[in-house]
């Protein structure tokens, strides 16, 4: 386990423990551990070898063993064990808005609920309105929640299926009997947010490859299981889904596979313009009857290949969408993409003077890693309290902070610069959370709304 990894674990620790009704200095002292784990900028595993873990703020002779443990083993059993006494119903309540631990809590010891649709049913019959911290308005939220996460449940974040994709993706490539293997689908593309994972691969064995799929340690259950096709729900609900192909049709079928609907009613069109058929096995003379089978037509070695025979600049897979790639790829080129490389700064970020990671140095060190030239600093105004807002004072502390640190790195001729900034609450009447001179000395202003939200329409 990675620093991050071992935050993540002390967090959770922290939540289980609340759930349980534990005492709350246990629980802070998990959710410290994984603040300063967060800040650090050395690797656990080296403080655990040089046995240094006892340098660290406020780690104990228990929080030092728990951590070894979660270093070494890539587990920790105390987390095990805390996890499997909580009732999963639990952790799908914690996901909704406007739920923390404490009111889990209290749901279950007054009125037995274990579920979300025990919850949902306890909303609409107005039991969890009369419950003392609730009420009507946080009723409604609760039930908002639920109805909204029962609409998108299926629905993932890229970020979280990049992770997951990634993994899959290494594994297959040590399977001795895969020839070529690939994402598909809307996560080839990159779509913001997708409902499961597709996954391509050519093999001569396509019963072993399935096999290896389906018993892959992160899979929960197996939806189908065919000679080439599987269906999986993966640890954490994600589904994945697996084709095997021949490698000649290999190309096709990614081609196929990674388009969106629309994309591959363009393509199949164009293929027949030309006298062709195009489908996931290949491209095909139009007269030619047993497709499946058809050892005739178009050779294509990869996509490109396929684009060229329908007279198309490369497309890559982000812009299959058609939504306009086509009007370009027939005039033989296509923008490039921008690339991670390609950013130089951002312009909304948080530092730990409000409810960011890092302080203002680390934030140097990597923004210079990634070969940034700028990074603001918008932390939250005053009246974001929940998120230790910055009062007139501390952001006036703040300024001369990175104005010092900036001129710092001016004096060493380091090309990066720290802009000062903040991320000004828009309050209920409108006006904005700090006068204008103090604005002024500001490099960059965010403006946000955290309050008023029950507010109409024209209000807003």
């Amino acid at each position: 386990m990675d620093n991050a990894d071992v935050a993540g674990v002390l967090e959770e620790i922290a939540v289980l423990l609340e759930l349980k009704g534990e005492n709350p200095f246990k629980t802070r002292a998990y959710i410290n551990g994984a603040r300063v784990i967060e800040n650090l900028t050395t690797p656990l595993s080296s403080l655990v070898k040089e046995a240094r873990l006892h340098e660290l703020k406020g780690f104990g002779e228990a929080l030092q063993q728990k951590v070894s443990e979660l270093v070494t083993v890539g587990s920790l059993k105390y987390h095990q064990d805390l996890k499997a006494s909580i009732p999963p119903g639990w952790f799908d309540m914690l996901q909704v808005p406007g739920l923390g631990p404490k009111k889990v809590r209290a749901l279950n010891q007054i009125l037995h609920i274990d579920d979300l649709p025990a919850l949902r049913t306890a909303c609409e019959s107005g039991k969890v309105a009369e419950l003392k911290g609730f009420g009507e308005k946080t009723q409604q939220k609760i039930l908002d929640g639920i109805l909204f996460r029962q609409k998108y449940a299926s629905h993932h974040r890229l970020d979280t299926a990049l992770a997951v994709g990634h993994q899959i993706m290494e594994a297959m490539k040590q399977w001795s009997q895969v020839s070529r293997c690939s994402e598909a689908g809307s996560l080839r593309r990159r779509k913001e947010t997708l409902h499961d994972l597709d996954f391509l691969i050519s093999s001569k064995e396509p019963n072993t490859v399935i096999e290896a799929f389906t018993s892959m340690p992160w899979v929960e259950s197996v939806i189908a299981k065919g000679e080439t096709k599987a269906s999986v729900v993966l640890q954490g609900g994600m589904q994945a889904d697996l084709r095997v192909v021949e490698d000649r049709s290999f190309p096709f079928a990614l081609a196929y596979f990674t388009g969106s609907k629309e994309h591959n009613i363009v393509m199949r069109r164009r293929a027949i313009e030309r006298g062709l058929r195009l489908n996931e096995y290949g491209l095909f003379p139009s007269d030619d009857s047993d497709e499946e089978t058809a050892q005739e037509g178009v050779h294509c070695d990869d996509e490109e290949g396929i684009f060229r025979a329908l007279d198309l600049a490369y497309i890559p897979p982000e812009l299959r969408e058609d939504c306009g790639e086509f009007e370009v790829a027939t005039q033989g080129r296509m923008p490039r993409l921008l690339e991670w490389t390609d950013m130089k700064g951002s312009l909304h970020n948080h530092s730990n003077w409000s409810d960011g990671r890092q302080p203002l140095e680390a934030i140097i060190g990597d923004c210079m890693e990634h070969g940034f030239e700028y990074w603001a600093v918008t932390d939250h105004s005053t009246s974001s309290f929940q998120a230790n807002g910055l009062k007139p004072p501390r952001l006036l502390d703040q300024i001369k902070a990175i104005r010092a640190l900036n001129e710092k790195l001016s004096r060493e001729n380091v090309d990066f610069r720290l802009l000062t900034g903040s991320e000004v609450d828009i309050l209920s009447d409108g006006s904005l959370d700090f006068e204008d001179d103090l604005l002024a000395q500001l490099d960059v202003v965010v403006a946000s709304i955290h309050q008023g939200f029950t507010q109409s329409r024209d209000q807003l």
